[in-house]
């Protein structure tokens, strides 16, 4: 039997139900399904992602969201091929273009990966689309054998006719299915999670093969016909711009095609070679005018930051308040007060900022490794001067991505340079430098927190001011709530899924001092959480040993209202044997938080040296993400969490001189080498019920955790990161 003797079949539902259109691709089905609240369309009435069946039943799921490592192709593949039940070993993915999605009235949604959302903001259409996809391909099988659909089932990319054992493939009835009207989606259940097959199992990654080989390319391998290459120097004062430069002193060398101004604070040379590109770069002889910020100093910016922490000085906003923590504090018969301190960072990741260009005028196309591919397409739209409709963005691999991707500053200028060579493709490259001191950084903080305590150890009443950036502010002050940057306040929150504090307090404020210096903030893995971990979590740490208590029973004490924290608080004391002794020489430290829809607490083991010398011995963590799609990546990305939170604990520091970031490679900014990475237990404990993020929450117990195993061995706390910069030698 072949598709073409399947007829076509089915039941009208209304334009704002699921719809199909027939691929391009002979035999092949494309699914468009719908979500509620999104734009339909007479002209694109398919909305959101949608899966290819080719006749050899290969099935490529299409995914908007951009994969940097974090798995979210393996893992929404999953969602998808769980409900269509097909073949996994016949699955693959690739990603729909931005120019694509804005012509088809933005049928795929929402590009932006960040904030651990892959997966949890995106399930429930991709399931359904995966579920639409099975309910046709039976129905078309069902129509060629003339029986009730209800009598065929599908499994593993076979459909089946119980009462006849007759057996089809998908691949064989793919173009008829193509052909139906989709039913009412509420006709079309979803499974329940006790009957998944391949969500929930650890299914090996689609992308793994080419990276393990060397084989993958990102966007920094990008090779196109005619291409030239780019290298670029900015201002390295922020707020500084050019004056002026001297083409003509290195037009001669070999290579060099043009010297390209960037806006307003940058020039580019252009060349046959990167490398000829940069050292002509280097040689080139600029005149900056440094601006406003010269004269600034990491004094300066700490000295901002600080002044925040003045009570007297009325607060920004409020982001968490019961009762009244003041009074509650200045009655109480003693108090616990302390004030940390959180640097800028650098996102450092492997592989630099680069975009690859073609401007016509007619046309624009960008090859880039991007974590917000509609970003990125108007960046380049409005850097080439044409319409969106007229540019095109081709997302790549991301060697890194951190946040650091979801800017699209190297696309603009990679299109402005590109416009100096029309019809020329031409790859910008930052070098490492570059790259380094033109971040949009982790933002510096600080923060002073107060308790008042009963005479039994209890706390009365406790106050947070955290004084310092606002990522909104830099990035997208569009967002901002009446000049307030809410999004300061994660893992402190009163309530809600995505960040919310793990304790309760009869008294209680916790507020942000907005202060902003030249040095521009943005989104860096983990957020504010990280910094609120350290905040709060040693604090409590400080008030257990202050009032003779064990920091895990005092944690436990304010946790009665909290019962997910309070269980990976207890599964990771339970593992690592919290009330038995460490080894010799070994202390333990705690830490738990809730950030990005998951509860994940640790618990470090380190030892000091006399001489100061830190080691991590172990890590255990636990993580309740609500439903785990695929238990090998959560172990894989919990560890990576804690290869990237301890590199920032123990290492991460960008300061200022002269306006300008000292750091400018890895040699002073270092990260955590291998010989220095402690083995992580990883608990994953899915309590069903909600789907969380996985990428990110367990940078923030990294530092917390270590701060307070560092206290317990050596009686010294440490308040001010990175640890690098701090005496360890016991007290």
């Amino acid at each position: 039997m072949s598709a073409r003797d399947l007829p076509a079949s089915g039941t009208a539902v209304s334009r704002r139900g699921f719809l199909v259109t027939t691929s391009a691709t002979a035999g092949g089905l494309m699914l468009g399904f719908h979500v509620p609240l999104a734009r339909a369309s007479t002209t694109t009435p398919e909305i959101n992602a949608w899966v290819l069946i080719k006749p050899d039943d290969t099935v490529i799921i299409r995914i908007a969201r951009s994969e940097m490592g974090q798995g979210t192709l393996t893992g929404l593949a999953q969602l998808v091929a769980e409900e269509l039940e097909c073949n996994w070993a016949r699955v693959t993915t690739e990603y729909p273009t931005p120019g694509q999605n804005l012509a088809r009235k933005r049928v795929w949604g929402n590009f932006s990966t960040g904030g651990s959302r892959g997966i949890r903001e995106s399930h429930d259409y991709v399931r359904k689309g995966g579920a639409m996809a099975r309910f046709m391909l039976v129905q078309a099988a069902a129509n060629a054998w003339a029986v009730p659909p209800a009598e065929c089932s599908a499994a593993a990319g076979v459909i089946t006719h119980a009462p006849s054992g007759r057996k089809v493939l998908y691949g064989r009835v793919a173009a008829a299915a193509g052909q139906l009207t989709p039913p009412d989606p509420a006709s079309v259940p979803l499974k329940d999670p006790k009957d998944w097959k391949i969500v929930g199992q650890r299914v090996a990654r689609l992308d793994t093969f080419k990276k393990t080989t060397g084989a993958q390319d990102y966007g920094i391998d990008l090779t196109l016909p005619g291409m030239l290459h780019a290298a670029i120097k900015d201002c390295p004062v922020f707020g500084g711009k050019v004056r002026s430069f001297n083409e003509a002193a290195v037009m001669k060398r070999p290579g060099v095609r043009k010297v390209v101004p960037v806006g307003p604070s940058a020039v580019a040379v252009v060349a046959t070679s990167w490398w000829a590109a940069k050292t002509a770069l280097d040689a080139l002889p600029i005149d900056w005018d440094l601006g406003p910020n010269a004269a600034v100093s990491q004094a300066d910016v700490r000295a901002m930051v600080n002044g925040g922490l003045d009570l007297s000085v009325p607060a920004t906003s409020v982001g968490n308040s019961n009762g009244d923590a003041s009074a509650a504090i200045a009655a109480a018969p003693r108090r616990v007060e302390a004030i940390y301190h959180y640097p800028y960072q650098n996102h450092a990741c492997m592989e630099p900022m680069n975009a690859t260009a073609r401007w016509t005028p007619e046309r624009c196309e960008v090859w880039v490794g991007t974590q917000n591919g509609e970003a990125a397409l108007a960046a380049a739209a409005e850097a080439a001067g044409l319409p969106p409709a007229q540019c095109e963005v081709y997302k790549q691999l991301l060697g890194g991505g951190f946040g650091r991707r979801g800017r699209s500053d190297f696309v603009t200028q990679a299109v402005q340079v590109a416009r100096a060579l029309p019809g020329t493709p031409v790859k910008l490259i930052w070098s490492r430098e570059e790259d380094m001191q033109h971040c949009f950084f982790h933002p510096i903080t600080s923060a002073k927190v107060s308790a008042g305590l009963d005479a039994q150890g209890n706390i009365t009443g406790l106050h947070m001011r955290i004084s310092g950036q606002s990522i909104l502010a830099t990035v997208a002050p569009q967002a901002m709530r009446d000049g307030k940057d809410m999004v300061v306040y994660q893992g402190l929150n009163p309530s809600g899924p995505e960040a919310a504090i793990g304790y309760s307090f009869p008294n209680l404020t916790i507020e942000h001092a907005m202060r902003n210096p030249h040095v521009p903030a943005g989104f860096w893995r983990g957020v504010n959480l990280n910094q609120n971990a350290v905040y709060l979590e040693c604090f409590l740490d400080e008030i257990a040993h202050a009032t003779g208590q064990d920091p895990l029973a005092l944690r436990r004490k304010l946790m009665d209202k909290h019962p997910r924290h309070l269980a990976v608080l207890n599964a990771v004391a339970e593992r690592v044997g919290w009330g038995n002794p460490a080894p010799a020489g070994v202390f333990r430290g705690l830490a738990q938080t809730m950030g990005f829809g998951s509860y994940v607490a640790a618990c470090a083991e380190v030892s000091v040296s006399a001489e100061g010398k830190l080691t991590i011995h172990r890590i255990v963590a636990a993580t309740d993400c609500g439903h785990a799609v695929n238990p090998q990546q959560i172990e894989a990305q919990v560890e990576g969490s804690f290869v990237y939170g301890l590199s920032a604990a123990l290492y991460g520091e960008i300061t200022v001189k002269d306006g300008a970031v000292e750091q400018k490679n890895f040699d002073t900014y270092p990260v955590l080498r291998l010989a220095d990475m402690p083995p992580v237990e990883t608990i994953v404990m899915p309590s069903g019920g909600f789907w969380g993020g996985v990428g990110e929450p367990t940078i923030a117990v990294a530092a917390p955790a270590v701060l307070n195993a560092i206290f317990a061995a050596t009686g010294k706390r440490i308040r001010t990161l990175p640890i690098k910069d701090q005496d360890l030698r016991r007290a």
